[in-house]
């Protein structure tokens, strides 16, 4: 099969950061669903990890978390699927990833796709679905509110994948005031478009503006990036007793200042579930279902911006370069293997 892989720690604009190979058909196992990939799309995981990658000599890596494809086999224990069926998933950060025309997947973190959707439009949801969904619901519990707040949830970096769709997330499945930072006019026009009732700038103070909205302190913030550079603004505009969401990855993070208001804070990785095999693994199907129905219920949309045409590495290193730039908007997809 064809395949793209990286074999060390290079810069995207090194040819040798992401290579195209030939590889053997992977083995499946007894939970797994052998899926011929269609179309993906990148996050900022695969710029990560290809950042840090170190095969053993000789080997590559293979990224890529989000796939939109065809189930060819299914393993002896998988259920509620068969050979045929239009799947996506973000797979799980300890296998080979869906930068290979064949992908074995556990069938228990897989769905089958929006109807509604073609391939790339639906291979932009899964990673960032599950991320904003377990945030809201898991991590920050919005169903339960906080005394006194104002029922609002702050997203910092709204205009990116995860952000895009959270705020479509919870205007769908919530009562929440939503409010977004974006900088750039391209950027602000967008997280409108995902339902954002307000809007601010992040490079800008943020406490100041989100008490200007007269809303109240919000109950809930969560940060996709940058988390240690907002970190103090975020204490000062959340509500007592609040509860704070971060996915990036700081190098320190001083949470002292969370003591005097009981602020709590969690972490959002939407590999845990696979990485160690919880015993709530399944959960992670049943919100890609249920994210399917809302898309073909017409509640939330696909947040691709764009496509780069074959799944090819000189195409992925474009893809990673633009995800590293800072510039990118919603999710960036590629469909196809040439030849």
């Amino acid at each position: 099969m064809k395949a793209i892989g990286t074999t060390g720690p290079l810069p995207a604009s090194d040819p040798r950061s992401l290579v195209d190979l030939e590889l053997p058909d992977p083995e499946y196992g007894e939970h797994d669903l052998l899926v011929e990939v269609r179309a993906i799309s990148v996050n900022p995981v695969d710029v990560k990890v290809r950042a840090s990658a170190q095969p053993e000599a000789g080997s590559h890596r293979i990224l890529g978390w989000d796939a939109v494809g065809q189930v060819r086999a299914v393993g002896s224990r998988v259920e509620g699927f068969q050979p045929g069926d239009r799947v996506y998933y973000a797979g799980q950060i300890d296998r080979p990833g869906s930068n290979a025309q064949l992908q074995a997947v556990d069938a228990r973190i897989a769905a089958h796709a929006p109807r509604t959707l073609g391939d790339e439009d639906a291979a932009a949801l899964p990673l960032t679905s599950l991320t904003g969904w377990e945030t809201l619901f898991d991590r920050l519990r919005v169903h339960d509110p906080v005394p006194g707040s104002a029922h609002a949830l702050l997203v910092i970096g709204g205009a990116g994948g995860v952000g895009s769709i959270t705020i479509q997330l919870a205007r769908a499945l919530t009562g929440l005031t939503v409010i977004a930072t974006a900088s750039r006019p391209e950027t602000v026009e967008w997280v409108k478009k995902m339902g954002a009732h307000h809007v601010i700038d992040h490079r800008q103070p943020l406490a100041p503006q989100v008490a200007a909205l007269g809303l109240g302190a919000p109950a809930f913030v969560f940060s996709t990036t940058h988390t240690d550079r907002y970190l103090a603004d975020i204490v000062d505009l959340i509500a007592p007793q609040g509860r704070i969401a971060l996915i990036d990855d700081p190098a320190s993070l001083d949470i002292l200042p969370l003591k005097r208001k009981s602020l709590s804070i969690h972490w959002e990785l939407m590999f845990t579930r696979p990485l160690f095999g919880t015993a709530d693994l399944q959960r992670q199907q049943e919100i890609l279902g249920e994210v399917a129905r809302l898309v073909d219920a017409g509640k939330i949309s696909t947040t691709r911006t764009g496509s780069l045409g074959a799944i090819n590495a000189a195409n992925l290193r474009q893809a990673h370069a633009l995800l590293e730039s800072g510039k990118a908007i919603g999710k960036t997809t590629l469909a196809g293997f040439e030849g």
